[in-house]
């Protein structure tokens, strides 16, 4: 790209950047953005709503994963377009901000885009346009926010928000079963004072059986492997240690030479070494500790020695292992065996060695229950060790971030499309009293709302236009609770809930994106694409 030297002096032009460089303007900025968008929109599209289907992605490397969710599905794409990218970063956004909602949020972002560009192609003035948006969703969250309602602390409204956000995944199965558990997990890790964390849930493969012999263990799986057969198998009621330093010989820093002339000085020599080694074994036994775990190695002469005292020892463990076990008993993490005392255990109702059989060979797994004052707690999920057992634990994923996030915020929104039609009506009536170009910024903000239930009526296999006219038609008679049910049909939401908080991220962070992406006038490709 050269620009041309209009001085009359005959000079060549100067070379701004390289002649493969192609740079787009105008009309044709719109095209390339929203072409991009509407594109990620309607790759998402079917794997909305409980009756939303899978994609199957084929990775480079021969691999191959079947999910519907949508924060996976954007994490496995290879994309290039600057547009593409900016609904990626969306995505991921929306993933880390309330862990749910991604698909509906890249749904809405896509659907701005294609108002946009049909607004702009008749002439309205980007900024002009963006400011309608900006409008438009201030009072779609005002509408959001007096459709929400409160959470009545029963248990059942928490159900029915992790079943919402596991529809249409590998954890979606008949009935509440998983749905129980996830908020059993919440309820157990939780105090009277605080919220819950969802990040004090773990997850476990139990590689047998399938999703209906998942169980939550109050408590810890850890898999490993034994050194000693004659480890106890099974303690209940005991006291545990969570040691973060080697039981072992101290090396020094420097080598040296120890010259040892008779049989009587080795035999000092090991005597010496074994009399430090026992009163290591002492300083833990003392304690009353039934059980050591350490993130270091442990000698094996000591693991023996506490072996044969009848405790149950495991070294060797990462430094979060260590961490979650004392989190869990309460226990008191040690560096060094001299600050060891009885007031540093933590305690455990029952430890559990479980063996079992696979196509790997022989299995062994340190359940760790704590009762209900448990720290952590465990999913031990179901099933085999393949790409449905992947997908069922994005689905409990997702349930426990929604039901955390209700419960710590104490705010829920009725589902199946019923929160964006109420917006979409309220942003309508709000529209009708502008006189300037903003109107039609903001009923084109309006009918990307509409988007939402759309959508779900489509992929549940009804008409789009019939089902969005009867439930436009429901709201504006005052029937506020209705939605698009499972089947397709407009009936009042009573199982379908959802966090306020995530839709309302959802819906800000999708306009914010689409009015960055409006905001661009040019676009300079140096690949010459």
């Amino acid at each position: 790209m050269a620009q041309a030297n209009n001085d009359g002096s005959g000079r060549a032009p100067v070379t701004i950047v390289r002649p493969t460089t192609t740079v787009t303007s105008g009309v044709g900025v719109t095209q390339k953005l929203v072409t991009a968008a509407v594109a990620f929109g309607d790759l998402m599209r079917g794997t909305f709503g409980p009756q939303g289907l899978d994609k199957m992605l084929y990775k480079t490397n021969g691999t191959t994963a079947v999910t519907n969710d949508g924060a996976k599905i954007v994490s496995e794409l290879l994309v290039k377009h600057p547009a593409a990218k900016a609904f990626v970063h969306l995505a991921e956004a929306q993933e880390q901000a309330c862990g749910d909602g991604v698909t509906g949020c890249m749904i809405f972002a896509s659907e701005l885009m294609r108002e946009a560009g049909r607004l702009l192609e008749r002439g309205l003035h980007p900024l002009i346009l963006t400011d309608g948006y900006q409008k438009a969703i201030q009072v779609a969250r005002h509408s959001l926010e007096s459709s929400s309602e409160q959470w009545d602390t029963s248990r059942d409204q928490l159900i029915h928000v992790a079943k919402t956000a596991m529809n249409g995944t590998a954890a979606d199965i008949d009935g509440t079963f998983l749905a129980e558990l996830v908020v059993d997990g919440l309820q157990t890790v939780s105090n009277k004072s605080e919220s819950p964390n969802y990040e004090d849930i773990r997850m476990a493969k139990r590689t047998q059986g399938n999703l209906l012999d998942s169980r939550l263990v109050d408590g810890l799986i850890v898999d490993t492997s034994l050194i000693l057969d004659r480890l106890p198998r099974k303690l209940e009621h005991g006291t545990l240690v969570a040691l973060t330093c080697p039981l072992d010989h101290e090396s020094s820093s420097r080598d040296s030479d120890i010259e040892v002339e008779t049989a009587d000085e080795w035999m000092a020599f090991v005597d010496a070494k074994d009399a430090i080694l026992q009163k290591k074994v002492q300083q833990v036994l003392s304690t009353g500790a039934t059980a050591v775990f350490s993130a270091e190695t442990i000698e094996q002469s000591i693991i023996h020695a506490l072996t044969d005292a009848g405790c149950f020892v495991l070294g060797g463990l990462e430094r979060a292992g260590i961490e979650d076990i004392a989190k869990a008993s309460g226990a008191s993490m040690c560096d060094h065996l001299d600050d060891l005392s009885p007031s540093s255990l933590g305690s455990f109702e029952q430890l559990l060695v479980e063996t079992s059989e696979g196509l790997d060979g022989r299995r062994e797994r340190l359940c760790l229950r704590f009762g209900e004052s448990a720290g952590l707690c465990t999913i031990d999920v179901g099933g085999g060790d393949g790409v449905a057992a992947e997908e069922a634990i994005r689905g409990l994923y997702d349930a426990l971030r929604s039901t955390s996030q209700v419960m710590k915020t104490r705010r829920l929104t009725r589902g199946g499309g019923c929160a964006h039609m109420a917006a979409a009506l309220a942003v309508k009536e709000e529209a009708e009293q502008q006189s300037g170009r903003q109107r039609l910024a903001m009923e084109a903000f309006a009918r990307s709302l509409e988007a939402i239930p759309a959508t779900l009526a489509t992929n549940a296999g009804a008409d789009q236009l019939d089902t969005l006219l009867a439930l436009r038609s429901a709201h504006r008679n005052g029937e506020h609770l209705s939605g698009i049910a499972p089947s397709g049909l407009v009936e009042v939401v009573e199982a379908a809930w959802a966090p306020t908080d995530t839709l309302l991220h959802g819906l800000e962070a999708a306009t914010e994106t689409a009015c960055g992406l409006l905001r661009v006038d040019q676009v300079i490709s140096a690949r010459g694409d």
